[in-house]
């Protein structure tokens, strides 16, 4: 064996429903699209058609070992217009959800990825007063249809992306530059986080469930800021307040309610701990020179561009330990890279895995982004984050040499000297 996997640790995927799911054009990403603003001219109106293929998909899930599988809904599926919940929609998550315990895979589920229903973006969407009673109710809702189904919950994915990119760089809908805008989002996504922990494990409690067998928390996309040059003191002082703004300060504020600018104290946030594990979506490192998003020169890079530093998933997960409790367990909610050829994903998977099994920190989930090539927000179709490929015009699922690698992984509980041979030799990273 090349490396044996920790102890304890489960591994499986992460996916987002309006990036695979296709068919609804009731968000606010199916509009963004349709106006000509994705990158690839693609939409998410066509996707993976998941929707309608879950099983087929899940079948895969299973026949490939996957042992936990991170999912969500889409809200605008969910209540297509204010207070109005679709059944038929409703009915269509518990279906999935179990038939996905019925093949032994344990759903962790996520109740706001990125997208809002077009209602709700009208109405300003998170920056609305509304907003966070909105969101409750929604809560409320899909808990009371898949509660007794689902142990384990995302309240909000990347507050910090979703706020930073549609609101501050203005590059996702609704492309505003607003630091006013900004502020409102954070404050508002951190009361419905705490809001949301408290009023899941309300009606767990309520369906029997003890508190121990209910996990709540927000998936945190965090990086490492460091400096250019770390003599210089004004890249020195970029990185710290880079990494404060971006994720220091909300993070924070969503796991012990202490709010700090940007973040403002809403109604119903008291001090406390609004998290039972420290999830952490992780990808890369940025390099400082000022306020902005740099790679480090010579670095290894996927095919965005951005640097594969895979220890930065191990500081960040020993840092954030340290700061909310060994206690608590880290599960890894998002993980991957974008290799559009498969070429260097295999290593990829093998280098984060093996550094995982050996760090002494409580890592116990791994969920790989992602299961399947699909929608990437901005970038369209032409990012491929999946360890199973998807040709878009058959929709021909096809297992990739990193999904045969992460397989092998999972079934032999580490990395054998034939699949290392097979999937790892030759796979090498670019520059």
């Amino acid at each position: 064996m090349k490396f044996k996997l920790k102890e304890n640790l489960l591994l499986g995927t992460a996916t987002a429903a309006t990036q695979i799911e296709g068919g609804d054009e009731n968000n606010n990403w199916a509009r963004f699209a349709a106006e000509g603003k994705v990158d690839d001219g693609t939409t998410p109106v066509r996707a993976n058609d998941h929707y309608n293929r879950f099983r087929e998909d899940i079948d895969l899930m299973a026949d490939m070992g996957l042992e936990i599988y991170r999912f969500g809904i889409e809200w605008s599926r969910v209540e297509p217009r204010r207070g109005e919940y679709s059944e038929e929609a409703l009915a269509h998550y518990r279906e999935e959800v179990e038939y996905m315990l019925s093949k032994g895979i344990k759903p962790m589920l996520t109740l706001h990825h990125f997208t809002n229903p077009i209602w709700f973006e009208d109405m300003g969407a998170w920056e609305c007063a509304e907003s966070v009673e909105i969101y409750l109710a929604l809560v409320s809702r899909v808990m009371d249809t898949l509660g007794d189904l689902v142990s384990d919950y995302i309240t909000i994915n990347e507050p910090n992306v979703y706020a930073t990119n549609s609101l501050f760089y203005g590059i996702w809908p609704p492309e505003k530059k607003s630091m006013g805008a900004l502020i409102k989002a954070f404050s508002n996504m951190t009361a419905a986080h705490i809001r949301a922990y408290s009023l899941i494990h309300e009606k767990r409690s309520a369906l029997g469930k003890s508190r121990e067998e209910t996990l709540v928390s927000f998936a945190n996309h965090l990086r490492v800021f460091e400096p250019k040059n770390p003599k210089n003191l004004w890249h020195k002082f970029a990185a710290r307040l880079s990494e404060y703004l971006f994720q220091g300060a909300i993070t924070k504020a969503m796991m012990t309610g202490k709010c700090l600018f940007p973040v403002l104290r809403r109604k119903g946030v008291k001090v406390g701990k609004y998290y039972d594990f420290i999830g952490i979506n992780y990808y890369s490192r940025s390099t400082c020179e000022g306020i902005s998003d740099g790679v480090r020169e010579g670095s290894d890079r996927n095919d965005l561009g951005w640097e594969i530093y895979h220890e930065g998933l191990i500081r960040l997960s020993e840092k954030l330990s340290e700061k909310y409790g060994r206690e608590y367990p880290v599960f890894v909610t998002e993980n991957g890279t974008c290799d559009n050829t498969d070429s260097f994903r295999p290593r990829f998977i093998y280098d984060q895995l093996k550094l995982i099994s050996e760090t002494d920190n409580r890592i116990e989930r791994y969920y790989h982004w992602s299961f399947t090539d699909n929608f990437e927000w901005r970038e369209g179709e032409r990012a491929r984050f999946g360890i199973v490929h998807c040709d878009y015009e058959t929709q021909t699922r096809t297992v990739k040499s990193s999904g045969k690698l992460y397989s092998s992984i999972i079934a032999n509980r580490g990395v054998t000297d034939e699949a290392y041979a097979l999937y790892v030799e030759n796979s090498e990273y670019h520059k």
